[in-house]
């Protein structure tokens, strides 16, 4: 991988590209060493303000990819950096699937009760071995560890809502998967749970604007938005640090 990691609004960010972050997951299948991906948007950007579990998962991951047109306009206005395009979960897990499922050995974990299981049956259907599932709706995280560890995955794919880079960076060894990503809701796409928004909206950039405007449960979310392009233009209008 040739893209030098970045610091973006004192996070770390990998300016990768798809075919970037492909051969980079496709390199680490085989390495013992688990590591971590996180698919960075500015939703995350602001709850890690006030999360330093969150902050420290995600200073510490092996992989930092730019999610969320937010994160591209931040680091085009902020570092100068026009970034290739976003590599968000649900679109790496494709990708994933399309060129690599006969190398891929997945874990399913997340989504409500049976979400996992018809998400598995998807992917099967693309060539992908499954090597276990398990629902996101647990308290106790011993037992699923333990599944996730003796499957012998080689990919875990979470799709735990707000909790899912926390739980896999806490977990990361215990786990032992060469790599996990947290894909936030492809679990429930891949099971037909959900439907992707049109590919124009995807296209244009606006692919979020459309799932939050068209949903009043996630109308909260966009102040956190919000409050991303204010934290943006404060930190460009700062002094830059003398070294």
């Amino acid at each position: 991988m040739n893209a030098a990691r970045v610091e973006l609004l004192g996070l770390p960010l990998d300016p990768v590209s798809m075919p970037q972050a492909l051969a980079w997951v496709r390199a680490r299948l085989t390495d013992p060493r688990p590591a971590q991906v996180v698919t960075l948007n500015p939703e995350i950007v602001v709850r890690s303000r006030r999360d330093p579990e969150l902050r420290r998962a995600l200073r510490e991951a092996e992989l930092v990819t730019p999610d969320g047109v937010g994160v591209l306009w931040a680091a085009r206005r902020l570092l100068g950096l026009r970034l290739a395009e976003r590599v968000t979960g649900v679109d790496l897990t494709l990708r994933l699937f399309e060129e690599l499922g006969p190398e891929l050995r997945v874990f399913l974990l997340g989504g409500r009760p049976g979400v996992a299981e018809r998400a598995a049956a998807a992917a099967e259907g693309l060539g992908v071995r499954v090597a276990g599932t398990h629902h996101g709706y647990f308290d106790d995280e011993a037992p699923v560890i333990a599944a996730v560890a003796r499957s012998g995955a080689n990919l875990l794919l979470a799709g735990m809502g707000e909790r899912q880079e926390t739980f896999l960076w806490r977990n990361k060894l215990r786990l032992g998967v060469p790599v996990m990503i947290g894909v936030g809701g492809t679990l429930d796409v891949l099971a037909g749970e959900a439907r992707r928004t049109p590919a124009w909206s995807r296209r244009l950039g606006v692919e979020w604007l459309l799932r939050v405007g068209l949903d009043p449960k996630r109308w909260p979310r966009a102040l956190r938005l919000l409050r991303f392009v204010i934290e943006v233009e404060r930190a460009r209008r700062l002094p830059p640090v003398k070294r």
